[in-house]
């Protein structure tokens, strides 16, 4: 590891510095604009958000990068309630993107999660990326994401367990937190605070 690159918990402080490089990583990746720092806003204020898992990236004392983690539950097909992890929005500064400094936060976070006790964590992401620290397609686990048939493509949804066999036995459906839905009316009255940007409709986005 870079030995200039630290990291540390959020504070208060933080809060505006790290909605600004959340947007600035998002602006036009996904969608034109984005909301993920709308949502990062919303994140701190539910129960469920994990603040022992609400990390920073420093390199050279500089914010370059940030991730989260969030309570959440996979209701069992037996009937039981399995509680799980989820994650993000995770990000590096534009800049640095493709440096490793992203895998770099997240197998830190990971880490630290194991640490705390927790027993897996799922969300939406690239395999080709988010695989080389260990996550796997949630189906190969049993676990089917919320409110899409069965035989549906699933291929955006990821899980690691933190505890090797915490899966074990367990189909069922996961639930995302309610605090990730948002509506554009709402990231739009949101963003006025910020310098504005142009949103531009590009190949790739998926929204």
């Amino acid at each position: 590891m870079n030995k200039n690159c630290t990291f540390r918990l959020e504070t208060k402080n933080d809060y505006r510095a790290v909605e600004q490089l959340i947007r600035e990583a998002f602006w036009n990746v996904y969608r034109p604009g984005c909301y993920e720092h709308y949502v990062m806003h919303r994140l701190r204020d539910d129960p469920a958000f994990v603040s022992g898992l609400d990390i920073l990236m420093e390199l050279d004392g500089q914010l370059i990068g940030q991730n989260c983690f969030m309570k959440t539950v996979i209701n069992a097909d037996s009937g039981s309630i399995i509680p799980v992890l989820t994650m993000g929005p995770i990000c590096i500064a534009p800049r640095l993107k493709r440096r490793g400094f992203g895998k770099l936060l997240l197998d830190y976070s990971l880490e630290r999660a194991v640490q705390m006790g927790f027993g897996a964590v799922l969300f939406e992401g690239n395999i080709a990326f988010y695989g080389k620290s260990g996550f796997d397609y949630a189906n190969s686990f049993g676990i089917r994401y919320h409110d899409m048939p069965k035989d549906s493509d699933q291929s955006f949804f990821l899980c690691k367990e933190l505890k090797q066999g915490f899966l074990d036995g367990i189909t069922g459906v996961y639930q995302t937190p309610q605090s990730y839905y948002v509506s554009d009316a709402e990231v739009e009255d949101f963003d006025k605070a910020f310098p504005k940007k142009e949103k531009l409709t590009l190949p790739g986005q998926i929204f």
